[in-house]
């Protein structure tokens, strides 16, 4: 059964990835200029070097045949070649791709370990003092947005004098305080959904309290829609860490992206475009099949 659920994950994925690409290449084709956009100003170049240099970068080649030698360059691990830098996509996106996976496997580890427990208590606390400061916080960090937050982060480590370009530090920061908002508030409302369930009131008339009921009862119970918010925020970070990337320096896919996008880079718009939607698609996979394993339900349907 379980190979069967993962064939039929695994054909959506690739249904998922194949409508992301097409329609990529398809915006990317309508979008106003190419690489040789400012080469036309040059009055040196004549139209026969131009039309040559399109020939040689493929530009003048139709959309499905553009397509079409990007999915072979993907088949032999290529992703196509990159116009600027005149080498393959892979070479360029591997060293930016473990740079914004350590960034966001981290974000992500400290923002599930902060806002387990912070969420647990402002559900055993629901309506006294903490829960309301801790929503009022929560609600003042959402209405941020990552741009703004990144922004200050690196106004205030310039004048503090600790910021420097390169360092996981302030990224890392930024992405935590960006994810822990949402997260808290799920992990309270997950809570909140089974606390008044009649086994939990059995296990509290047998005596459970404290911090069993809560983390060994409670927060079990509650999994389900916890694990698949843990592969929205997988998706949720990836995004928002080419932002911050770009802002605080981080050698990661977000400058190099927008490198791509200034330069009319065409196969290396699609590299970032392509390995965000791979990690979307894999935290949505393994929360399926985390919730595969852990709820009877799913395997019985």
């Amino acid at each position: 059964m379980l190979r069967l659920y993962l064939l039929r994950r695994f054909f959506h994925v690739v249904f998922l990835l194949a409508g992301i690409s097409a329609l990529s290449f398809a915006f990317l084709e309508v979008a106003p200029g190419d690489f040789l956009g400012e080469a036309k100003l040059n009055p040196q170049l004549s139209a026969e070097t131009l039309a040559a240099l399109r020939e040689q970068y493929g530009l003048n080649k139709t959309l499905p045949q553009k397509y079409i030698y990007w999915l072979a360059s993907v088949a032999k691990g290529d992703f196509g070649v990159s116009f600027a830098y005149n080498l393959p996509v892979s070479t360029l996106l591997w060293p930016r791709m473990r740079q914004t996976l350590r960034l966001t496997i981290t974000s992500l580890s400290i923002s599930w370990v902060i806002a387990v427990p912070l969420g647990i208590w402002t559900a055993a606390k629901r309506n006294r003092w903490p829960d309301r400061s801790l929503s009022f916080v929560s609600s003042g960090l959402m209405s941020i947005p990552d741009l703004l937050l990144a922004c200050a982060a690196l106004f205030v480590g310039v004048k503090l004098g600790t910021y420097r370009s390169g360092s996981a530090l302030f990224p890392v920061i930024v992405l935590v305080l960006g994810a822990l908002p949402m997260l808290i508030r799920h992990v309270r409302g997950a809570i909140l959904s089974v606390v008044d369930q009649p086994y939990v009131r059995a296990a509290r008339a047998h005596g459970i309290a404290g911090l069993r009921l809560w983390f060994h009862w409670l927060l079990p119970a509650a999994a389900n829609p916890l694990v698949s918010l843990f592969g929205l925020s997988v998706a949720g970070l990836i995004s928002s860490s080419l932002l911050v990337e770009t802002i605080l320096g981080w050698p990661g896919l977000g400058p190099l992206f927008l490198e791509a996008i200034s330069a009319r880079d065409f196969y290396l718009v699609m590299g970032p475009v392509m390995l965000s939607a791979v990690f979307l698609a894999f935290g949505a996979v393994l929360a399926d099949i985390v919730l595969y394993v852990v709820d009877p339900r799913i395997r019985a349907a």
